[in-house]
């Protein structure tokens, strides 16, 4: 890996702690959950079994203690694999080569490495009849090509209307907006020659809007199980909002349910079923376009299967990535311990349901990330929030612009 590749790697396995410790909520008393062994460590060990009461209180019923299974960040899954319990059923966020001395199946990993590329489904897309934004593919060694240099002339601008994505990790880690060849080149200076990359029209969310939804995948059924708006702080993707009123219309839902016949097409399905995100803008007529699949538990899932069990009125919804400075944990856990889902009348209620143990720093603060969901009035939660833990618990939240539909 380059440099920039393995700090993503890194940051994305630190990331992936907060996945973990949501599995114990969207899971079943039964089941068993893979967990760094950072979270043995104090405060960590603590905290996760107060995460675990969390859930409890608000009718969930989590994945016990005793069936944690511990393994060290850098060799999560060789530790793992030999201390995996006698269950009938191995899980996995997505099949890939990191993780194959568990599934141990090269067929299954060939199949999440091509409905899992960016460049896989630009190739088959149109096949299905579903509508992606103008792309054009090409390698880094063809950069001084006359079409790539068309290609930028028909669309890019001053705001950066071409989105320039690379293979990489997930999170939307090697995808941004660019506005020249040279800006593509120094994006790509320390990879190789041969580097694939793709250039697809950036969509003006003036006149379209960003949205998200998780399809369920089985042999033989394919249904929509959750949609969700993005939203942004500053312009950085950090979480999703969540409304009844984000309602499809059966010629839209047919035209993500392609997507999902893509997906199967390609091997991407079970007899139980499986999940496959999609990322897409409605357009100002309704119209969809689809900008890229992500065929494995994406980000949203785990909100979005908590937020089912949890949001008994269905209230308006905001789950997000933040952050916590470590000297504040205990103050915002009694915040979030006062607030919990289930409290009747109250304007809102939120819920932690992720955090990594993995301290950070930021201009000499000690913190670390957690996932949060706040239910119902989120402008409430701000102003309760701030007067009583301060604007550097959740700052994120702060930022956070509620889409068009949350304020009408």
């Amino acid at each position: 890996m380059t440099e920039k590749q393995a700090a993503d790697h890194v940051a994305n396995l630190e990331l992936t702690a907060l996945l973990q410790v949501a599995t114990i909520a969207i899971s079943k008393p039964a089941d068993y959950v893979g967990l760094y062994a950072e979270f043995q460590q104090q405060p960590w060990a603590a905290i996760l079994l107060r995460y675990n009461d969390f859930f409890a209180k608000c009718g969930i019923d989590p994945i016990p203690p005793e069936h944690f299974v511990f393994g060290p960040k850098m060799t999560f899954y060789q530790h793992v694999s030999s201390r995996l319990p006698d269950t009938e059923l191995l899980s996995l966020y997505m099949v890939s080569g990191s993780n194959s001395i568990l599934h141990q199946n090269p067929d299954a990993l060939a199949i999440s490495q091509n409905v899992n590329s960016k460049f896989h489904f630009a190739a088959h897309a149109p096949d299905f009849g579903i509508s992606t934004p103008e792309t054009y593919v090409t390698v880094k060694s063809e950069l001084g090509s006359k079409e790539v240099a068309d290609f930028l002339v028909r669309y890019a601008d001053d705001a950066g209307a071409v989105m320039l994505k690379i293979p990489g990790l997930a999170g939307a880690r090697n995808v941004t907006p660019v506005v020249s060849v040279q800006a593509i080149r120094d994006y790509v200076a320390e990879y190789e020659d041969d580097l694939p990359i793709l250039l697809q029209q950036k969509l003006d969310l003036a006149h379209y809007t960003e949205m998200t939804v998780d399809l369920f995948v089985s042999d033989d059924d394919i249904h929509i199980s959750n949609i969700r708006e993005i939203l942004f702080a500053d312009g950085l993707w950090v979480g999703n909002f969540v409304t009844d009123r984000h309602a499809l219309d059966a010629e839209q839902q047919e035209q993500l349910i392609k997507v999902g016949e893509y997906a199967r097409a390609h091997g991407h399905s079970s007899k139980e079923g499986t999940n496959c995100g999609i990322d897409y803008f409605i357009g100002p007529e309704g119209d969809i376009i689809v900008t890229e699949i992500n065929a494995r538990w994406t980000g949203g899932l785990f909100p979005s299967q908590i937020l089912a069990r949890v949001n008994r009125d269905r209230e308006d919804a905001v789950m997000c990535f933040d952050i916590v400075p470590v000297d504040a944990i205990a103050e915002f856990l009694d915040f979030v311990e006062a607030h919990l889902p289930g409290s009747k009348g109250a304007d809102f209620s939120t819920l932690s349901f992720g955090f990594s143990p993995f301290v950070q720093n930021l201009d000499g603060v000690s913190y670390i990330y957690v996932w949060q969901l706040i239910i119902g009035d989120f402008e409430t939660f701000r102003q309760r929030k701030n007067a009583q833990l301060g604007e550097r618990v959740l700052p994120t939240t702060n930022r956070i612009a509620l889409p068009r539909v949350a304020r009408e």
